[in-house]
């Protein structure tokens, strides 16, 4: 595939400073997780946001739909939601049944405290989320691209949820965290709240652009050492003591794609050790499992990646 040129690097750099400028009215402060999440979209893959209530997890989600001028939708879960809730299902008209479209049809769909949803409901994002399509009575349904998860979850919940399956969790390419904001960037939040709750994302780019993106993320180019590097960071994640399930190939397909993603927000048409680094630390803890034991002890998925990331020599 054709290394992208110093034009279509320029080209992706004024689009996505356009993009940046419209994220930083609607979301204060927040730019490193603005910049992977923008990342992950880039790489065409699903984003897991875990925060707190009230920590804008849901502007987020509008906003890089609007940015882009992308349909939007949210599937508020509750432990009674039903597949057909998010699917859709067949209605009875006139001669016939008809199939009429869930929520799920949208570029952005944000699937807001997913693990307050049943294990069944959560299923029925398995085959959206990996093949971009659903199948409902044997007919399948291509759903419109691009296709984008945008799935939260509040991690001080102890009742009333159902832990996400490994490989629900395995489909999510980076995993961001919303903590509360610093002192001046709340003191803005609180002084701008009605205009914040009622601003409306202004639209810079559109569809076309984001899959121009996708496209020249693509052909971003990784040497071959780099290449060995990703593998041996998630091969490493299985041997780790404490650790029950590590990284899985996916995950190591995914780490490729968000490395190329990044280096594209850097103005770079090549993968550097530094980019794999900064795509690791989200694109990997929420796939690795930590023995109760250790969990106990206070070990945590991002720990490991860290040990991980000290313990390998870059290239």
């Amino acid at each position: 595939m054709e290394r992208p040129s110093s034009s279509e690097i320029a080209r992706a750099s004024e689009i996505l400073d356009r993009v940046r400028s419209a994220l930083s009215n609607a979301i204060v402060g927040k730019e490193w997780e603005l910049e992977i999440a923008l990342a992950t979209m880039v790489a065409g893959g699903h984003i897991l946001v875990e925060g707190v209530p009230g920590v804008a997890k849901t502007t987020l989600a509008k906003a890089l739909a609007g940015v882009f001028g992308l349909t939007f939708s949210r599937i508020q879960f509750t432990p009674d939601t039903l597949p057909s809730d998010i699917i859709g299902t067949h209605v009875f008209v006139g001669n016939g049944f008809i199939f009429k479209r869930g929520p799920i049809f949208s570029n952005v769909v944000l699937a807001d405290e997913i693990n307050r949803g049943n294990p069944r409901t959560q299923s029925a994002f398995l085959e959206a989320m990996q093949e971009r399509q659903v199948t409902v009575w044997g007919e399948t349904f291509e759903l419109p691209k691009p296709f984008i998860v945008l799935a939260t979850m509040n991690p001080l919940e102890l009742e009333g949820v159902y832990p996400l399956p490994e490989a629900q969790l395995d489909r999510f390419m980076s995993i961001i965290q919303l903590g509360y904001p610093e002192r001046e960037e709340e003191i803005i939040i609180v002084e701008r709240g009605d205009e914040l709750e009622d601003l409306e994302v202004q639209t810079v780019a559109t569809s076309s652009d984001l899959e121009y993106l996708q496209d020249l993320s693509k052909r971003v180019h990784v040497e071959r050492p780099v290449l060995g590097y990703i593998v041996d960071i998630v091969r490493r994640t299985r041997s780790v003591e404490g650790v029950e399930l590590g990284a899985s190939p996916r995950a190591g397909i995914h780490l490729l794609k968000l490395s190329r993603s990044i280096a594209v927000l850097r103005g770079r048409d090549y993968v550097i050790p530094d980019d794999v680094k900064e795509a690791s630390r989200v694109t990997l803890p929420h796939r690795i499992r930590v023995s109760p034991l250790y969990k106990g002890k206070g070990l945590t998925g991002r720990d490991v990646v860290e040990h991980v990331l000290q313990t390998i020599k870059a290239p």
